[in-house]
């Protein structure tokens, strides 16, 4: 654990630095969407019981001449089981920002770098921003950097990143011995794919990411953390293309959250989800 450091420009700066990469030359492709995922299972550190979320989701993806660009928002509101404080019978809002930057290899020297199963090589960058109003107020500001290989895939995509991650958060909580804290950096492995595929007339598509965190240091109250691994998969179905004939507009489907050591922590309840989920996507 180290005192705290400003981040606010580092992360103003890769924010605004990457999109505008992207805006000083035509995008090449762009997939917007606005979805919905619920269940019922999901979990949160310390706390026994289950709790019921909606989220809103808004994610944007697009290529340029030099790379691409990926950006998500969720908006989650929990039910009364994760309450805006303790005792509470209000469910908390919290606010999830990823932005993600590659810079591809053979569009910057002119020749893909390209190996065995690997079509190519990006440099990745990006932040994760987060907000909740719990009695714990946590300002999560995440900064990540490192190679991405990229695989040759029929369709769709798969890409594997390792990445150096440096965290800075908050805690409002009185049993936080540290109302500020910026954590050990650590390694991310990070796996995310999107595959379009067919069953017989039902078209179809397999997409998700899952991520390891490597150790970060001690949390809050002095406590060493645990490696954490984060995995969402969902399995959609184009019911715009079979309902009215247009493809890619809006996708129904199920989905799965695996959680383990949330953030970090670990021998306690709440820190391990296992959470099915319905979602929809409305692309535009």
């Amino acid at each position: 654990m180290r005192h705290r450091t400003p981040v606010r420009l580092w992360a103003g700066a890769l924010l605004i630095g990457g999109p505008l990469a992207g805006v000083a030359q035509a995008a090449t492709w762009s997939d917007t969407f606005i979805g919905y995922r619920y269940g019922t299972q999901f979990t949160e550190p310390s706390n026994p019981r289950d709790v019921e979320k909606h989220v809103l989701q808004f994610t944007h993806a697009s290529g340029y001449a030099l790379g691409q660009n990926f950006l998500n928002v969720d908006l989650l509101q929990s039910d009364s089981a994760d309450p805006t404080e303790a005792g509470g019978d209000t469910g908390a809002t919290e606010a999830y920002l990823t932005y993600r930057h590659q810079l591809h290899y053979g569009k910057l020297f002119g020749e893909a770098l390209a190996f065995g199963p690997v079509k190519e090589v990006a440099l990745s960058g990006g932040v994760d921003l987060n907000t909740k109003n719990t009695e714990f107020a946590p300002r999560k500001r995440m900064l990540l950097a490192g190679p991405t290989l990229k695989f040759d895939v029929p369709r769709g995509f798969v890409d594997l990143s390792l990445l150096y991650a440096h965290e800075w958060n908050h805690c409002g909580a009185s049993f936080c011995h540290v109302d500020e804290i910026e954590f050990d950096p650590y390694y991310q492995i990070s796996l995310a794919w999107g595959l379009p595929f067919e069953a017989g007339t039902l078209p179809l598509k397999f997409q998700g990411f899952y991520n390891y965190n490597g150790e970060k240091g001690d949390d809050y109250q002095g406590n060493a953390t645990k490696p954490e691994q984060l995995m969402r998969a969902s399995l959609m179905f184009d019911v715009g293309q079979l309902a009215w004939g247009e493809e890619n507009q809006l996708w129904a489907g199920v989905g799965y959250e695996y959680w383990r050591n949330k953030f970090g922590n670990h021998g306690k309840p709440g820190v391990d989800t296992d959470a099915p989920t319905f979602q929809l996507e409305w692309h535009f």
